[in-house]
């Protein structure tokens, strides 16, 4: 297991850091007080091939490796939470579904235009009574013909006013619970499709949070991911990919913490000296550096096991519930640091603050990683095989345009 980056790694990261310092960094703090989503961000993301950074060159994309979409992560939470949340959304939860799950079909219509850039996604599980128990979701899909009738709504959906695609869980037989939940893909131009925002919220202000509500959509036969009852397995593997992203965009929020309490320690005096020279405040630095080395190499584990094709979904709750709560404790620890200037935005560590909460909330509470990791060690957790694993990464089929007939 060899967790050194290679010439594309560095490469890649080196993009999206550029990309982040340059042009992010320098107005975030703008956007996050009027609490709206810069429109450059997504077409100028879309542009650089960050929102198809790890799917293969014949659909799309830019043919990197798993690790690379978690270093790109951490680089795009470096700048601000919102940033990742879009790559956790359109890539971790959507992209890579289709890449597992859909037909070579499917991917020619809805994977090759998310890839390039040109359609932005979204994914639909959550509902207002349906949180970390998805499977008492109301949203029902009634088939008719060769078209299913969507009726629900989904709740604190990333980038519900701006995605073009949806993946979309809804229940095709009520009366079996998880095993009759069904995914599709809906678009939203559909007739019935309705999105709104979401105000009002503690952090991610920069970013898209809505609401989706589907009025009588009929969707397609050719839309369905997968077969009639396989929505719930389906998710539960999308959400291995997409707590990949959370885990190792947290690893970035812990390194922000980071690097802005060193930054600031050295140029603040209390006492006549450097505050970096008192204990206390070496104390804090040094569990900031240490949470953010644990939380590295336990994504880095993650990134190399997708790369292999290994069932990862115990190592991938243990990442993301490690950094997701250690990014709260970091930017606490940042805030102590800076003192009265913590608690005003002149500096960025109050935004890592209210950004680090919804991380230890979405994709998986605290709460429910602890369960899991608990029911691993009890071995009463059975994670039996999917009928595909995310493709491990083959550098000649990812880097590779497709061969036309």
């Amino acid at each position: 297991m060899d967790f050194s980056l290679n010439e594309e790694h560095v490469q890649a990261r080196k993009m999206v850091r550029d990309f982040a310092q340059k042009e992010v960094m320098p107005v975030i703090g703008e956007w996050d007080r009027k609490q709206e989503m810069n429109p450059a961000f997504l077409p100028r993301m879309a542009e650089l091939g960050i929102l198809g950074i790890c799917v293969p060159v014949r659909y799309g994309g830019q043919g990197f490796d798993y690790v690379t979409l978690g270093l790109v992560c951490e680089e795009l939470e470096r700048a601000d939470t919102h940033l990742r949340v879009i790559m956790s959304v359109h890539m971790g939860l959507n992209s890579l579904a289709l890449l597992q799950w859909g037909t070579e079909e499917q991917k020619q219509a809805f994977l090759v235009p998310q890839a390039k850039g040109e359609k932005y996604a979204g994914f639909c599980l959550t509902e207002p009574g349906a949180g970390s128990d998805p499977a008492n979701m109301l949203a029902t899909a009634r088939k008719v013909g060769d078209k299913y009738i969507l009726n629900g709504e989904k709740m604190w959906i990333s980038l519900a006013s701006k995605a073009h695609h949806f993946l979309v869980f809804a229940k095709t037989d009520p009366s079996i619970g998880a095993r009759g939940i069904t995914a599709f893909i809906i678009t939203r131009d559909m007739p019935g499709v309705i999105t709104g925002d979401i105000h009002g919220k503690l952090g991610v202000r920069a970013g898209s949070t809505g609401w989706v509500k589907m009025e009588d959509v009929e969707v397609p036969a050719f839309n369905r991911l997968g077969e009639d009852g396989e929505g719930f397995k389906i998710a539960m593997s999308c959400l291995d990919n997409g707590r990949y992203t959370v885990g190792a965009g947290a690893t970035g929020l812990i390194r922000a913490c980071l690097e802005e309490s060193v930054s600031y320690a050295q140029s603040r005096q209390t006492f006549g000296v450097n505050i970096s020279n008192h204990q206390l405040i070496k104390q804090k630095i040094a569990f900031m550096q240490q949470w953010y080395d644990c939380a590295f190499l336990l994504n880095m584990r993650v990134g190399w096991m997708k790369n292999q094709g290994i069932r990862n979904t115990r190592e991938t709750s243990m990442a993301k519930w490690y950094a997701t709560d250690h990014s709260v404790q970091a930017a606490l620890e940042a805030v102590q640091v800076h003192g009265a200037y913590g608690f005003s935005d002149e500096y960025p560590v109050e935004r890592y603050l209210r950004n680090s909460k919804g991380a230890v909330i979405y994709e998986g509470t605290s709460e429910i990683h602890q369960l899991m990791q608990a029911d691993y060690a009890f071995g009463f957790r059975d994670d039996r095989p999917l009928r595909c694993e995310l493709p491990a990464y083959d550098a000649e089929f990812w880097q590779s345009e497709p061969v036309l007939a």
